[in-house]
């Protein structure tokens, strides 16, 4: 959503390379990040004009911040506000770049001598470097950053700090890698910064992230690469070169649109054995819904009304719509076991489990007849995240959304771990 409503302009808080930042006059606590048509290398050693690279920029890093928004990853993006321009909470930034490497390249192998181009790290190589012009950005340690003793915003940037943003360029870079697998792309390797939020104290993902931010392959083809490293490498810069690398940072720009398009669209249907069982099948249509999957709740009995079951199985086998069953039935559950033998799908069963009788009643829904696959999951809102970890193999928006909430729970536990440090102290 492009706004495009003009905003009255505060004082201007910074300019680099490639943007500049302004306050913003009714939005306290926000600010405007206006592209600028320039391309650098080597920290500005070279620099040029190209024209309509601040609407390429703009739109690449607009929609890149809203996948991982979506996704569920803390940013600074508000709003794209114009085709050059996007609005941001206002942040103090950590002057630090974090990289994070699959593939090695570029300055990894002139810093390691020995290691082979195209080296794949499993797990990820995470780098930080000190942003610092004068002297070309030096590689630095977690011991360093940790001794200079950053305060931002009136965040300490301590261990606890330092280890969220670990932990974040790592999910970061792999939601992204994920995305642009659908596109046959291999992401090689990224840089990201990070701020604290002038207003929520928080760590999150600011800057910017488009072409100047990555290397991306498409199939791996270091050949056909598409990021600003095609500019890095021109041994004179002539208009006719300046076009290839204008249209390598179009295609980005109009593929990275597509990462926000859904690949395959599964649905969950849950069946319930009376409607005794709503409110436990609500939690799992809820549940459902955080991840963006369709789910939709029939009544049915196994025991009462077998031939219904089937019909009702056949119908959502009919239409070609991945789909994953829940089965949920007190007492004892035929529900779960005859689906499962009837159909090549996935089928979890949820039993509503009571106190009175549940030890017993558990059994019909774990101990089957062969050539049954049915699991069970007692927890709705678990049952919910199995069926979207299925679809996460297919559908990098639902995988994204896991991936971010893994995040989120590491995140919340090591702060209330620092908040109940600080308590005892």
């Amino acid at each position: 959503r492009v706004t495009g409503e003009v905003l009255k302009l505060g004082q201007k808080l910074n300019e680099g390379k490639t943007k500049q930042i302004f306050e913003l006059a009714d939005e306290p606590g926000h600010v405007l990040v206006q592209s600028k048509d320039q391309i650098t290398a080597g920290n500005a050693v070279r620099k040029d004009q190209m024209e309509g690279k601040a609407a390429i920029a703009n739109r690449t890093t607009s929609c890149v911040f809203k996948l991982l928004q979506e996704a569920g990853i803390k940013t600074a993006f508000v709003r794209q506000q114009s085709e050059t321009a996007f609005v941001a909470a206002r942040c103090e930034m950590i002057p630090i770049e974090w990289v994070c490497r699959r593939v090695a390249t570029g300055s990894f192998l002139k810093r390691n001598p020995g290691v082979k181009e195209g080296y794949r790290f499993s797990p990820l190589k995470m780098e930080m470097f000190f942003k610092d012009d004068a002297n070309n950005d030096p590689q630095w340690s977690e011991e360093q950053l940790l001794e200079t003793k950053f305060s931002l915003a009136g965040l300490n940037i301590g261990r606890c700090e330092v280890d969220i943003m670990n932990r974040s360029t790592v999910a970061i870079f792999e939601v992204l890698e994920r995305a642009w697998a659908t596109q046959n792309c291999t992401l090689v390797d990224m840089k990201i910064e990070f701020g604290v939020n002038v207003l929520t104290k928080e760590i999150v993902l600011a800057d910017v992230i488009d072409n100047d931010s990555w290397r991306l392959w498409p199939a791996g083809d270091r050949s056909q690469q598409k990021d600003k490293q095609v500019y890095r490498d021109l041994k004179e810069v002539t208009p006719e070169a300046m076009q290839v690398v204008k249209k390598n940072f179009e295609w980005v720009s109009e593929r990275v649109m597509l990462l926000l398009e859904p690949k395959a669209c599964g649905r969950v249907v849950v069946l319930m054995g009376s409607t005794s069982d709503l409110a436990h099948c609500e939690k799992i249509r809820k549940a459902c819904g955080s991840y963006g999957i369709h789910c939709v709740l029939r009544v049915t009995s196994a025991h009462k009304g077998p031939d219904e079951t089937l019909r009702i199985k056949a119908e959502y086998e009919g239409d070609g719509v991945p789909t994953v069953f829940v089965a949920v039935a007190g007492r004892s559950n035929g529900l779960g076991p005859v689906m499962s033998g009837n159909t090549a799908y996935p089928v979890i069963n949820s039993p509503p489990i009571t106190p009175d009788w549940g030890a017993q009643d558990i059994w019909s829904s774990l101990r089957m007849p062969s050539g049954l696959g049915c699991s069970t999951v007692l927890s709705p809102d678990a049952a919910a995240q199995f069926a979207a970890q299925i679809f996460g193999l297919s559908d990098h928006l639902v995988w994204s959304k896991l991936r971010a909430s893994m995040l989120n729970t590491w995140v919340s536990l090591k702060q209330a771990d620092k908040k109940l440090q600080a308590c005892s102290l």
